[in-house]
């Protein structure tokens, strides 16, 4: 983005140039000012200048006015630019659904009994001579279900940092096998709206973008899995993690509130079974739904408008003065159709701008100026791996990168004949799993703060990440993973002058 701007100016400086190729430089204005806007907003106001930064609601909102502005005084009418955009949005609504189901799906899950009953089994099982990749396993499993990385280190994390403390194990080393955990889960659930953005921004199905990371994620899981099972064999953990106080409060907690039961499972297994099967998505989370309905109802006890209302507004089961564990209340009250209301409403202003662009096809040609000399499949790929990592920890926004990087590489793998899996999974390999280990990204700043760790001194024990920075590429230069050419080219492109 910033390289775009300084090409911008380097061909204004050119008072040769000729109308005939005064198509490139209105196509890269919208560009242009987007990354001004992303850079300057986002970027230079919180961390240079101290002061809070612009919402990412904004920035994407000025930018397609000024898409808009650009395209009307182009000579383009407003049904065309609106036709555009429809077409766009229209494109996106079953991706957009599924973000809406989400928030229900995950309040279903939790008043129903299911998260809980799984965490207290995660917990329960905890061994100290295996705390280190326990702990990754944890939280892996917890993301896995819940869909939030920052979810699962508020509860979870929090207990496992409790609980290296209270057996003298390495506070740094759980640290960041908590945050590489949840990251595992972040990444691969259906319920994360990271994965969720990533499919929706390159028009990939949610499951099929899932099975396709599968083949760098797992590696990388494999590679920390031994890395902490050979550091915690290096250690004399006693075994008292189970006796700590933060652990059997939370337990206690959790069974006051609960009825465990094997039932439980059927949601969880719904959406396993039906990801296996490739049925459609927003059938298989639905029904999910629903079985967690039932049994928060008719197992659990609770009121139908209680039920009904947490997935509307979220869990909201204690009173404030109720003398319950901080990290139960963090991990059972969430959810609802209202807490994925920034995700949607990021998505579908993004569309706005995107479809407008689309007029003037902004990314392709923003792709080309950049990384025009990445001509083979390959390094097109690394190419957006590259722009993936850049983007998010310029933005510190995962939803940002997934749009812009998402559209600006989409047309070229098309005509390449590389999978559009391969993109969405590029998107999330180093635009998703840096942000744990950028100092300055939200991310981080709020794993720090969560688990009382600091950035550098956890980074380098998130190996879940580290491992995946280098599987991705690899996988990119040698195929494995990637079906290079295994798409058909596509049947059209759309340029500037249709649709006038």
């Amino acid at each position: 983005m910033v390289l775009s701007a300084i090409w911008l100016f380097h061909a204004m400086d050119n008072p040769d140039d000729t109308l005939s190729d005064i198509g490139d430089r209105p196509a890269l204005l919208p560009a242009v000012v987007l990354a001004i806007l992303v850079v300057w907003g986002l970027v230079v106001r919180p961390l240079v200048l101290d002061r809070p930064a612009i919402p990412l609601e904004i920035v994407f909102l000025a930018s397609a006015a000024f898409a808009i502005a650009q395209l009307l005084w182009l000579g383009f009418s407003w049904l065309t630019i609106q036709q555009s955009i429809v077409q766009r949005l229209a494109k996106a609504l079953p991706a957009i659904l599924i973000l809406l189901l989400i928030g229900p799906l995950v309040a279903a899950w939790m008043i129903s009994g299911t998260i809980p009953m799984l965490v207290s089994w995660g917990v329960q099982l905890i061994d100290p001579r295996v705390l280190y990749v326990t702990s990754f396993l944890i939280a892996a499993v917890f993301s896995t279900l819940t869909g939030t990385s920052w979810g699962s280190a508020a509860t979870v994390g929090v207990v496992l940092i409790g609980i290296s403390t209270s057996v003298g194990a390495d506070s740094a080393i759980v640290a960041g096998a908590v945050v590489g955990g949840a990251y595992f889960g972040d990444k691969l659930s259906p319920l994360s709206d990271t994965t969720n953005m990533a499919a929706i921004a390159t028009g990939v199905d949610l499951f099929e973008h899932i099975r396709s990371m599968l083949w760098s994620t797992v590696p990388s899981a494999f590679f920390a899995v031994a890395a902490y099972l050979l550091i915690g064999l290096l250690f004399d953990q006693p075994a008292e993690a189970q006796n700590s106080e933060a652990v059997v409060g939370f337990l206690q907690s959790l069974h006051e509130q609960f009825r465990f039961n094997l039932a439980l499972l059927i949601p969880v297994l719904i959406v396993l079974f039906g990801s296996a099967k490739k049925w459609p998505t927003i059938p298989v989370l639905l029904s999910s739904i629903c079985s967690a309905v039932v049994l928060a109802i008719f197992l659990q006890g609770f009121p139908v408008n209680t039920v009904l209302q947490a997935l509307v507004s979220g869990v909201e089961l204690y009173d404030s003065g109720a003398a319950v564990p901080d990290a139960v209340i963090a991990l059972v009250e969430r959810g609802g159709i209202y807490s994925m209301k920034e995700a949607i409403f990021v998505a579908l202003l993004v569309f706005l701008f995107v479809g407008a662009i689309d007029l003037l096809n902004t990314m392709p040609r923003l792709v080309e100026t950049l990384f025009g000399f990445a001509r083979g499949q390959k390094a097109t790929v690394v190419s957006a791996l590259f722009a993936s990592a850049t983007t998010n920890a310029l933005t510190s926004n995962q939803s940002a990168t997934a749009f812009i990087v998402g559209d600006a590489f989409a047309q070229r793998f098309d005509n390449l004949r590389v999978p559009r899996r391969v993109l969405s999974r590029s998107i999330e390999d180093t635009g998703t799993m840096i942000e744990s280990i950028i100092p300055w990204h939200a991310t981080a700043l709020f794993m720090s703060a969560t688990l009382g760790v600091s950035v550098a001194e956890y980074w380098y024990w998130q190996v879940l990440t580290l491992a995946n920075l280098l599987v991705a590429p690899v996988l990119a230069l040698t195929g494995i993973g990637c079906n290079y050419g295994t798409t058909a080219p596509p049947q059209s492109v759309q340029t500037p002058e249709q649709g006038k």
